[in-house]
């Protein structure tokens, strides 16, 4: 029978082979159709390019001591070590180590997003800077000023004088598939106007512990360092992310790089122009992943949604009637497929608005609608006041008072300080817990911030009660 069938194909032959290389002509056929010509990639470099900066950053770092150099005896040194990542991957210097260092130069990348001289770009690249330069493909140089930036999504708006500068649209990522061309475009490694082609990895990468709302685009395109802050692009010119940090174990590019959605960065983007500070919704709750145990623990059919944990007394969740063991399946009719998906949608909400949530309690399923109120965390970001004392704080929430140790305490944490600034030479460090101001407790960024104004508008001193681990002590620092 075998042999039989051996000879039918043998005396087809010409005709098979034929039929194979049709089909196999077809699919070369399609293939080659989805993929864009050297014109497309061409286009998007055309008008990408010229609104595409590099911006160049001094920290001053006279009279920095070691990290850790004031920490009190028997307390571990403070090591940052997201410094040291940005630092290695990105090109920005961290602290020094010693006395008496000059000014540190750092390196990354931006794009002008309107004719007026707006440039979104990382904060990480721009933060700690007391000096930002920015170079234009045309070789022209301007002194930026920085406007705002927002730790919680790493994104910064910088501003240079001038009209008529080229500039790029931003797109919408959520409309980005994967497989889908992107286009990147930076300063790698101090080589200005860099393009690389790849495509779109994955969507909705999180739990990277890169920044607080986390819900990145993963690409190959080429990412190396000093391309943070540079934009990622669609084949229609669109910049549908920020370009922010690699995955790597050597500090080069290994084929997977991250963006920030484009839809976040606007959000954050329009808040900063405007305001000047970033708002974010609040719910109060702590959410936890559930997985195929505790599916079946609380009588899930199938593993979805998001598990409460906790409720914070006096929060809009509790308010609204949620409770811990509550199963969030749903908000604003889509689906909670992960942590990050509902967390992010509450923090891009405006306070004051409702979110309608679908829950399963107990195996009933029914809605229920919570007013959003304000984070917490929710700061004063432009630079003109944190500016006054060198540093940023940020809000006590539950998950930074457990992990600092801050469980039983009420204050507000320092976010940031600006290397060799007088801040740093009292001792003050990131992650301290600011209890007081003038000797006035303080439970809010909001409340730290009043206070500060008041102190610029008067003797131009401002007396801080700090605490680090079992420590406490007072700090008087002059504003500028």
């Amino acid at each position: 029978m075998i042999s039989k069938i051996f000879s039918t194909i043998k005396q087809r032959q010409p005709v098979f082979l034929m039929l194979l290389t049709i089909v196999m002509t077809s699919f070369a056929d399609a293939a080659w159709s989805e993929t864009p010509s050297n014109r497309g990639f061409e286009e998007v470099a055309k008008t990408s390019i010229p609104a595409v900066v590099s911006i160049r950053v001094s920290e001053n770092l006279q009279n920095i001591t070691p990290y850790g150099g004031d920490t009190p005896r028997g307390q571990p040194e403070q090591f940052d070590p997201f410094e040291e990542f940005w630092h290695r991957f990105f090109g920005i210097t961290p602290r020094g180590h010693g006395s008496q260092q000059p000014p540190k130069i750092g390196q990354g990348s931006g794009f002008l997003v309107s004719p007026d001289g707006y440039i979104l770009t990382n904060s990480h690249v721009v933060r700690s800077a007391s000096e930002i330069n920015v170079i234009l493909t045309d070789g022209r140089e301007f002194e930026a000023t920085l406007v705002g930036y927002d730790q919680n999504t790493d994104v910064a708006i910088i501003k240079i004088e001038g009209d008529d500068f080229p500039h790029l649209t931003l797109g919408n990522s959520e409309a980005l598939e994967v497989g889908q061309w992107v286009v990147a475009v930076g300063n790698p490694l101090g080589l200005q106007a860099s393009l690389t082609v790849g495509v779109v990895s994955a969507k909705g990468r999180d739990n990277l512990h890169i920044t607080d709302i986390e819900d990145f685009i993963q690409t190959d395109a080429a990412i190396n360092r000093g391309n943070s802050g540079g934009p990622l692009l669609n084949l229609d010119g669109e910049v549908i992310g920020i370009n922010t940090a690699i995955a790597t174990n050597t500090g080069g590019y290994m084929g997977i790089g991250f963006a920030i959605p484009s839809n976040i960065v606007s959000n954050v983007m329009d808040q900063l122009i405007n305001t000047g500070k970033v708002t974010r919704g609040f719910l109060g709750v702590t959410l936890q992943h559930i997985d195929k145990e505790l599916a079946d623990a609380f009588g899930l059919e199938k593993i979805e949604g998001a598990l409460i944990a906790d409720v914070i007394e006096g929060s809009p969740a509790e308010k609204a009637g949620l409770r811990q063991g509550d199963v969030i399946v749903e908000y604003n009719g889509a689906p909670v497929n992960n942590l990050s998906s509902i967390r992010n949608a509450v923090s891009l909400m405006a306070p004051g608005k409702d979110i309608a949530l679908t829950v399963k309690r107990e195996g009933k399923t029914f809605p229920i609608t919570v007013k959003i109120g304000s984070h917490p965390n929710n700061q004063q970001i432009a630079s003109e006041i944190s500016s006054k004392v060198n540093f940023d704080v940020t809000g006590l929430t539950p998950e930074i008072a457990q992990q600092l140790g801050y469980v039983n305490d009420k204050g507000v944490i320092i976010a940031n300080v600006v290397p060799g600034s007088t801040a740093e030479l009292a001792g003050l460090r990131r992650g301290q817990l600011i209890v007081a101001v003038n000797q006035k407790k303080i439970s809010s960024p909001e409340e730290f911030y009043k206070e500060l104004e008041t102190s610029a508008n008067g003797n131009k001193r401002v007396l801080l009660l700090v605490k680090q681990g079992q420590y406490t002590r007072f700090v008087s620092l002059r504003m500028k």
